[in-house]
């Protein structure tokens, strides 16, 4: 199953009684959006209580750290997921915020019946799919939780010391003048990883905002990587955005490479060294 379903598909589906919907907009109004309308049948998840644990010290384990096991397995049972599910994410941001982590995160504790909707909620309300407002009622489920994460991560000083022995290519899929350290709209440092290439994630996407054909992406992404080192390790703002290149890379047939949770957020906080452009 292809890690991307394009809006023709999901027409096809949607209306089946064994498809479970999660709406993974994000942002200070993303439940009230959701209750104002929605995918009819979709089941809101928050970024911030259902797809982290977002703690005080961003210095350790970024802005959006994993949640534990046990409690991604408690989110999951109240959203009537069980690992058989069949599921379809969707956010407003071509699956360049929740959407992508969400999937990275259902994918990686054992659930392999995942898709994010291409172009998102836009394209849903485009096609005239129908809606609805207010909560959908749905039953809880019981689902076994797995050991650990079943994608690859790495953590702070595993991405410097690979760096340093440059066996490892990081690549920092956030936008180009973040990366070069013009400015900082979020943490509280601009710049980027040393040793750190930058391949913005819109670079994954149309002009229309749709995910380039996997042919494609596989080939833009075998040149530019070309001559680099090839264990890959993924990383953005607080390791959310990340999960979109990743998505990305699942989708053009390549080998799942890490991702660094803690991302730029927890690095521009531990005094390590900083670069910028």
């Amino acid at each position: 199953m292809k890690p991307i379903i394009a809006i023709e598909e999901f027409q096809s589906i949607v209306n089946q009684g064994n498809i479970i919907v999660l709406d993974a907009r994000s942002g200070k109004d993303a439940h009230q959006n959701y209750l104002e309308k929605h995918i009819r049948g979709a089941r809101f998840v928050d970024l911030e209580k259902d797809l982290a644990t977002v703690s005080s010290d961003a210095s350790k384990g970024g802005r959006h750290p994993l949640p534990d096991l046990f409690d991604f397995a408690k989110t999951l049972s109240e959203l009537g997921i069980s690992e058989n599910s069949r599921i379809v994410i969707y956010d407003d941001k071509n699956g360049a915020n929740a959407a992508a982590r969400c999937w990275w995160m259902l994918y990686a504790f054992g659930i392999e019946k995942v898709q994010v909707l291409d172009s998102g909620f836009q394209i849903a309300e485009k096609a005239g799919l129908e809606m609805n407002s207010g909560n959908e009622h749905f039953h809880q489920s019981t689902i076994r939780i797995p050991e650990k994460w079943q994608f690859p991560t790495s953590d702070i000083d595993e991405v410097e010391d690979l760096l340093s022995e440059k066996s490892a290519t990081v690549i920092d899929v956030r936008d180009a003048y973040r990366y070069n350290g013009e400015s900082e709209p979020i943490d509280p440092i601009a710049g980027h990883i040393p040793g750190a290439i930058n391949i913005p994630l819109t670079e994954n996407l149309t002009e229309n905002g749709t995910f380039l054909q996997p042919e494609i992406l596989k080939e833009n992404y075998q040149k530019i990587l070309n001559n680099h080192p090839e264990k890959l390790i993924i990383h953005c703002g607080s390791g959310v955005t990340a999960c979109h290149t990743i998505l990305a890379m699942a989708y053009a047939g390549m080998e799942i490479p890490a991702l660094y949770v803690g991302s730029w957020s927890e690095w521009c906080r531990s005094g390590k060294e900083i670069a910028k452009n």
